[in-house]
């Protein structure tokens, strides 16, 4: 007998009960229930891990009384939501996505493992990889966008970045892939609210990201909160063991979200907490986080009958597993031991942070920005806002640590004369302070506009309705661009932001979303030249509200979207196109390609595509362009999206070079979920498209055919 399972035959039943319980600590609030009893909780063994809890002096304590105090002495889960960074915090993952580089995204989370470790942390709830189309929704700032096959690559380079090689390393912490079962398809993008989308969506949208992550070796699984089509996720059998534990071979956690067990009541298929524990239980939910409905509804739903011992066992198993994968078994103390290193982390954010910068539009020539000016204006509540740049789910960071834009650019620009005014407060109606701001930008040469959302306005419990500017933000905006001085925007934001108006008046609009730490390095950078903006969306940007949800691999429609003609799939007082498409950025280099080949134009299932295309820097500056590989499948059993992304690759080009991409990409990455929802491989004639963004009209295309 091993010693998980000497342990097993050893515990009583509150103790195996315990080691599914997940309690709350005091460092964050992440949920409806303040923390109690929680020492006690441990003493006894009814606690078995723990969240919301760092610092190597806390979290040693608690495992001190786990291993000293409690009878059988089996340590501590210790799990923080580490969603973009810990001490040292990197953009918000849908700014980081701009980069498309899952070298980078792994090499990020790899950083903030060692962070996080290093404060006692063992457990990440991160990645979060839920596809994300409607930016009303607060969580897309957690998401890396809008499209599967962005969302898996990130799922595997973020795991792999956690847990490195050896998951028991002192540098390495388990993830908690979340959140399973397509929340980003909330109602009318309001957190919580219900999800109603089709298997064939749930199966081609949002599942492929979890299956990624498994196979990546993800060591925990964290269902969402919300049901899909009447099913709670939390008690969603056919979902979390059919699919996950069945068709996918997970053997790791599956944890649940924030009191996510006793919701079920809530949401009216339990009648109390026993229900809602033996329905959480027997659908895989090995972990309960916070809510106490397995200590207080587990003993009695055995006592009824409505779940057995050994599916109690089984998750009981599981989580020692998991401790023993992390080294806790064999030594408990091994994270929280070495020194942070956190400042040495610097440079990578800054660099990260200034890559995911956007160059939304430019109308005139003020970027970089002339050497020759010596007075700018930086106006705006976001100018100087440290807290804010570090965006939501910031850990650990510290708003004393974080660069401002103000302040890089007074670092920048040693000799030029700055002055700020923030006009307005974020979301405040009070435009009291417009007028002094406004006197700055008269004498001013160059305005910096600093607007947006503060970072409370986005993450979990952030829905917005509107997407526009809040609180007195669009009349400060308006008031600068009347005065006629050039006007660089910059936008934090969370989510793309609704601003057709904004885009036709400024010089330059940038999207900088929450770069983290090094956020006004980051953006002085960009903006004197240092460097050449080369971040591209990852998601759909729209011109109205009304158009949400919107992305690009829509299926093709009976009536196409035509201009002016009413009975197609339009809209009569908005255009039915995107303010900016899936893939835009600019820069201040510009790009042509050319002669895209494929070859062989026919082919069978088990070859493989070479792709490749020419492409030449047209500027007077070297720079780096990003290409995208799409294809489509104009006839097939089932309509297909018109536009299916396969593949990035980033080149970069000095000033007037030339040079070339190929992909190698196999046929079966062409197949997809058949009438059963399998995967098929139909013969038939295949497009496939690259170009620098979505926008189908700016592709270059060739066909091939597959053959029987």
């Amino acid at each position: 007998m091993g010693r998980i399972d000497r342990l097993l035959a050893d515990m009583s039943l509150g103790e195996k009960i315990g080691q599914l319980n997940m309690a709350a600590s005091y460092r964050a609030v992440t949920g409806p229930a303040a923390p109690d009893g929680l020492e006690e909780g441990v003493r006894s063994g009814r606690v078995g891990s723990v969240l919301n809890l760092w610092g190597s002096a806390e979290v040693h304590a608690l495992q001190r009384l786990a291993l000293e105090e409690s009878r059988l002495r089996i340590p501590l889960l210790v799990g923080l939501d580490a969603m973009h960074g810990h001490r040292t915090i990197f953009p918000i993952p849908l700014a980081e996505a701009c980069l498309f580089d899952p070298d980078t995204w792994r090499e990020t989370a790899r950083t903030t493992a060692a962070e996080a470790a290093a404060d006692g942390v063992n457990l990440t709830f991160a990645p979060m990889v839920d596809v994300a189309r409607d930016p009303r929704w607060g969580r897309i700032a957690e998401s890396p966008g809008e499209d599967p096959w962005v969302a898996s690559e990130f799922a595997v380079a973020k795991t792999r970045g956690f847990q490195g090689s050896d998951l028991r390393a002192a540098g390495s912490v388990a993830a908690t892939t979340k959140h399973l079962g397509a929340y980003g398809a909330v109602t009318a993008g309001r957190e919580y609210a219900s999800v109603d989308v089709s298997e064939r969506t749930l199966h081609e949208v949002h599942l492929p990201a979890f299956a990624a992550a498994v196979a990546a070796g993800t060591a925990a699984i964290m269902p969402a909160f919300v049901e899909i089509a009447g099913v709670p996720v939390t008690a969603n059998g056919a979902l979390l063991r059919d699919w996950l534990r069945g068709r996918c071979a997970f053997d790791g956690v599956v944890i649940s979200d924030y009191n996510a067990i006793a919701e079920l009541r809530a949401h009216g298929v339990a009648a109390d907490t026993a229900e809602a524990a033996a329905l959480a239980l027997r659908a895989g939910i090995d972990i309960d986080m916070a809510s106490e409905t397995y200590v207080r509804g587990l003993p009695a739903a055995l006592q009824r009958g409505l779940v057995g011992q050994a599916e109690l066992e089984a998750s009981v198993l599981r989580v020692l597993r998991l401790k023993e994968r992390l080294g806790l078994l064999d030594d408990p103390y091994g994270r929280g031991t070495a020194a942070g290193a956190a400042m040495t982390a610097r440079p990578l954010a800054r660099e990260v942070a200034r890559r995911a910068v956007v160059l939304l539009t430019q109308r005139r020539k003020v970027l970089p920005i002339s050497a020759d000016t010596r007075h700018i204006a930086v106006i705006g509540p976001l100018g100087s806002a440290p807290r804010e740049m570090l965006g939501p789910w910031a850990a650990a960071g510290r708003p004393e640590e974080t660069v401002t834009t103000l302040e890089g650019l007074r670092t920048a620009l040693p000799h030029c004369r700055i002055e700020f005014s923030p006009g307005v407060a974020t979301a405040a109606v009070d435009p009291h302070g417009i007028p002094a701001a406004i006197e700055l930008c008269r004498t001013a040469q160059l305005v910096v506009l600093c607007v947006g959302e503060d970072a409370s306005m986005s993450g979990e419990g952030g829905s917005r309705a509107e997407l526009g500017l809040p609180g007195c933000q669009r009349a400060l905006a308006e008031a600068v661009l009347d005065v006629g001085k050039p006007v660089i925007v910059l936008l934090s934001s969370g989510r793309p932001l609704a601003l057709p108006w904004l885009f036709e008046r400024a010089d330059a609009v940038l999207a900088t979303w929450f770069l983290g730490s090094e956020a006004g390095h980051a953006i002085a950078d960009v903006l004197t030249g240092e460097f050449n903006p080369s971040g591209r969306l990852p998601v759909t940007w729209p011109r109205h509200v009304g158009q949400a949800p919107i992305f690009y691999g829509q299926r093709p429609s009976g009536r196409p979207a035509k201009a002016g003609e009413r009975l197609s799939s339009t809209y009569l007082d908005v255009p039915a196109t995107p303010q900016f498409p899936f893939g835009h950025g600019l820069s201040s280099s510009s790009f042509t390609l050319c002669d895209l080949r494929c070859a062989p134009h026919v082919l069978r299932a088990t070859d493989s595509i070479e792709v490749s295309v020419g492409v030449r820097n047209d500027s007077a500056s070297g720079g780096e362009a990003t290409l995208f590989l799409f294809s489509s499948d104009p006839l097939a059993s089932i309509s297909r999206p018109l536009l299916e992304l396969k593949a990035v690759r980033r080149i970069a080009l000095a000033a007037g070079a030339r040079g070339s991409v190929g992909w190698h990409l196999p046929v079966a990455a062409l197949a997809f979920p058949g009438a059963q929802l399998a995967p098929v491989l139909e013969p038939g004639r295949f497009g496939i498209h690259v170009g620098q963004s979505a926008d189908r009209e700016q592709l270059l295309s060739c066909e091939i055919e597959l053959t029987a």
